[in-house]
């Protein structure tokens, strides 16, 4: 089985619960952002709406990133979630430029929000991203490795049930029964993150 998520933009009301529960469940260095939420606008008085967006990395079928990497550093594992090896990792950003999702970042420096004396969940975010290498999200898999929780922090945090994490082929199926959609779908990449249609986007 292959890991997929479901976004319900009608549902989705820009709490941003989801990309600040990421960040405490993973404890991404400042300047890192696994999950976000975009806020586009469109229409005009009286008729303007408003439509947020949750992104992510879509952890695709065919996923540019991996064969961008030089270095072999970017794979794709049996679950469909794709992965970096920090270890293989050199900073190079070409995963970066190849993303038509804009969903990695660069680990500029290795540092993190917290001083001296760390508890070992503050010390986990100074080890878990070293400086010059690139990161992404990954569903939070460290984590259900762990057997910590079920599903991503994104989806357990979401108050308004936006989101659903599972088989992305049975979530591909609910996105089509509902007039679903993929992001940037001419980038060829096969994305497992599917979203739900707000009626005003």
């Amino acid at each position: 089985m292959a890991y997929g998520m479901l976004i319900d933009l009608k549902k989705c009301v820009g709490c941003h619960a989801c990309s600040t529960s990421c960040k405490g469940a993973n404890a991404t260095p400042p300047g890192v952002l696994r999950a976000w939420v975009d806020r586009e606008e469109s229409g005009s008085y009286p008729s303007a709406t408003v439509t947020f967006v949750p992104k992510l990395c879509n952890q695709c079928d065919k996923p540019l990133c991996v064969v961008a990497c030089p270095n072999g550093a970017t794979e794709k594992r049996e679950d469909g979630v794709v992965v970096i090896n920090k270890e293989k990792c050199v900073g190079c950003k070409t995963c970066m430029e190849a993303c038509p999702y804009d969903a990695r970042y660069l680990v500029a420096d290795a540092k993190g929000y917290f001083g001296e004396d760390l508890t070992e969940y503050e010390a986990r975010g100074y080890t878990a991203y070293p400086a010059m290498t690139v990161d992404k999200c990954d569903f939070c898999m460290s984590r259900t490795a762990e057997g910590e929780t079920p599903e991503p922090a994104c989806v357990a945090a979401c108050p308004a049930g936006a989101r659903l994490f599972g088989d992305a082929d049975e979530l591909r199926e609910k996105a089509l029964a509902g007039n679903g959609m993929v992001l940037n779908e001419d980038a060829g990449t096969d994305p497992n993150v599917f979203y739900l249609p707000d009626v005003k986007y």
